[in-house]
């Protein structure tokens, strides 16, 4: 009995959650509709609805339903312009600061620098980015809610505490969620930016209609997000499924994680740039020479049949496809994403992870998945906006906005 209470407020915080994701994704939608939805009474439908209205976070409208001739009916949406939440993604050298209001349209954004060694702490940096963001745009701002942070490294989310970072070497057990917190008394998601990439790929992109996912991820970092039934896979980790460190070759290149060998030293950006240019003295004819290395013309020669340029990616997508196999066999999904700048050569890059599951998991697993490209891209703030969308949905943020 002594929990009792707690249960309660609990069971209210997911009903309260439900309701707002359904007016979100299906509104305009009547009280009734929403009691079938939900599969709440009548009367929790009008008791949640009430206090969503009574704090602004949902208004009614009119609206013809679909087949009826006869007076408007009364709907429910959401409410969301006068309410705003900061997005921030931090990467290599820089960070982007998104000011967005609660159905997602950008407020302001900028990007500005964040370099690797500073005479200040990385903490005190980032909290004075933020500052000078809200400074600069201060007369955009409403009643800002919360603010959520996604970057690459090794992240403890439900602490807030960012163990270590790649590129930012003096990132050691970092406090950034509740120093930040304290700083602005609002609430703070922090998150790996790939399962909060992940995460927004479930809610409003390419994975929003499946049940079972795994999204790789091959940028400067290499790593995975799994959704399984509908969730993703152990958000209160310090990651997801950190397949970057995984080791592929024992007596490969150290990782910045203190182990050899690792799938991201064979699979990050900027280990196959540097593999391009030990082996263009091998190639003489290839179209990469006399011009910049980079990935837009890594991907552009092969996709125009250079043969060191298309050996390169496809080396990725053999050493990547051997761990997505294992995967599968693991978690049997229904489709596999692939978020990466070499996706300007999926159709290179894609057949040969999927060769490699076909070859290398189950049959029943693998017969009929798809690897496709993922709809949005890291070095935007979208994943951390679907961090507060998801705090929303079940409820946590939701609660504390009703009770001001």
């Amino acid at each position: 009995m002594d929990g009792q209470p707690g249960h309660i407020d609990q069971i209210k915080q997911i009903n309260a959650g439900a309701v707002y994701r359904l007016i979100d994704q299906c509104g305009p939608i009547s009280r009734i509709e929403l009691s079938k939805r939900a599969q709440l009474a009548p009367a929790s439908i009008t008791k949640i609805v009430r206090e969503l209205l009574e704090a602004h976070l949902v208004q009614e409208t009119e609206y013809q339903e679909v087949g009826s001739r006869g007076r408007p009916a009364v709907g429910l949406i959401l409410d969301t312009a006068a309410w705003h939440f900061l997005c921030a993604r931090i990467g290599r050298g820089s960070i982007t600061l998104t000011l967005r209001d609660l159905s997602t349209n950008v407020v302001a954004e900028d990007t500005v620098d964040l370099p690797a060694q500073s005479e200040l702490p990385f903490l005190q940096r980032v909290i004075y980015e933020i500052d000078q963001f809200f400074n600069r745009h201060q007369q955009k701002l409403e009643r800002l809610t919360a603010i959520a942070i996604t970057m690459p490294g090794i992240i403890h989310s439900s602490s807030g505490v960012v163990h270590r970072m790649p590129f930012y070497a003096d990132v050691r057990d970092v406090p950034l969620g509740p120093a930040l917190s304290e700083h602005t008394g609002l609430p703070v998601f922090l998150q790996h930016d790939v399962c909060a990439w992940t995460m927004a790929e479930s809610l409003f992109g390419a994975s929003k209609d499946s049940q079972n996912v795994i999204q790789i991820v091959i940028d400067h970092n290499v790593g995975a997000g799994v959704i399984t039934d509908g969730h993703l896979l152990n958000t209160r980790r310090h990651s997801v499924v950190e397949i970057g460190h995984t080791q592929v070759d024992p007596y490969g290149k150290l990782c910045y994680c203190g182990n050899h060998g690792c799938l991201e030293t064979v699979a990050g950006l900027d280990n196959i740039l540097t593999l391009a240019q030990q082996r263009l003295p091998l190639s003489p004819q290839s179209l990469l020479h006399h011009q910049p290395l980079t990935v837009e013309n890594l991907c552009a020669a092969a996709n125009m049949g250079d043969r060191l340029a298309r050996d390169i990616i496809n080396g990725v997508g053999y050493n990547v496809g051997r761990i997505v196999a294992i995967m599968v066999n693991l978690f049997n999904p229904d489709k596999i994403l692939i978020g990466s700048p070499l996706n300007q050569s999926c159709d290179i890059l894609h057949p040969t992870i999927q060769t490699c599951i076909q070859q290398q998991s189950l049959h029943d697993y693998s017969k009929d998945l798809v690897v496709e490209s993922t709809h949005f891209h890291n070095h935007g703030t979208m994943p951390a906006a679907a961090l507060v969308k998801d705090a929303l949905y079940n409820g946590a943020l939701l609660v504390q906005l009703l009770q001001g």
